[in-house]
């Protein structure tokens, strides 16, 4: 068991075009009283082939962080770290930044000269993570797949695909001069749900459990309620996800 537990993530403004912010909305439960605030980050693979190319969106830190079940939306601003304290369902939610409007926090998309070009179009992944003590606990992964929203576009870039496409002289458009009119689309029933073991410490007002680390648990799968069955698993270290495989741009 974990002292946090991921409820609910509802991806919101989803298919949205490519330059457009990810927003989420994370529904979790609280077990105990925690000493420390939870960070959340949202990070984009830039490319499968190498780390280098991922992209950290924004962290947010989330906190004091109430017993029972939380909710906030988590739409984070480009290289603007921000607070939130939430409260439980039912009460209003309060920020402690400027960047921050009710009940959400702002991320702005990926920078696209900082993606290979051949990697602008197609399929690629997204990572939510929350870290408790500078220790991450769970990361949810997410398929995005990229193509263009202009039909003419979209009909050239099909046309270079196909198998005569060298015969037809059939080129590519080039994705760096077309960036938007690129839309995305998060396939969100499909989340792989990665928790990892750590050390938890509670408020000093609850002695027994201000020190806690969780014993190791056996992988297993389970599903969101409402997200409709996204991958699960639990491990010790981190990560039998691997986002750096995704290469099928039919997945």
């Amino acid at each position: 068991m974990s002292v946090i537990n991921i409820q609910d993530v509802t991806v919101l403004a989803n298919p949205a075009n490519f330059t457009d912010p990810y927003v989420f909305r994370i529904t979790f439960e609280c077990m105990a009283p925690l000493a420390e605030d939870l960070e959340w980050k949202l990070i984009y693979v830039g490319s499968a082939e190498s780390e280098s190319f991922d992209q950290e969106l924004d962290t947010c830190m989330v906190g004091p962080v109430p017993v029972g079940v939380n909710s906030f939306e988590f739409e984070p601003l480009h290289s603007i770290a921000s607070q939130v304290c939430v409260k439980a369902i039912g009460a209003c939610v309060h920020h402690l930044s400027l960047f921050i409007s009710a009940h959400h926090l702002q991320a702005a998309a990926p920078s696209p000269s900082r993606i290979p070009p051949s990697d602008l179009i197609g399929v690629t992944v997204i990572l939510l993570t929350c870290a408790y003590a500078e220790q991450e606990f769970v990361r949810i992964g997410y398929y995005v797949n990229t193509e263009y929203g202009d039909a003419e576009l979209k009909a050239q870039y099909d046309a270079s695909l196909e198998e005569d496409a060298l015969r037809k002289c059939s080129m590519a458009p080039d994705p760096t001069k077309y960036v938007d009119k690129m839309v995305r689309s998060v396939l969100s029933d499909k989340p792989r749900v990665t928790k990892f073991n750590i050390k938890w410490c509670f408020i000093a007002s609850q002695p027994e459990l201000r020190d806690l680390s969780l014993p190791s648990l056996p992988a297993s799968i389970s599903s969101f309620p409402s997200v409709g069955g996204p991958e699960e698993s639990s491990a010790s270290v981190p990560p039998p996800f691997d986002p750096y495989a995704v290469k099928d741009p039919h997945v």
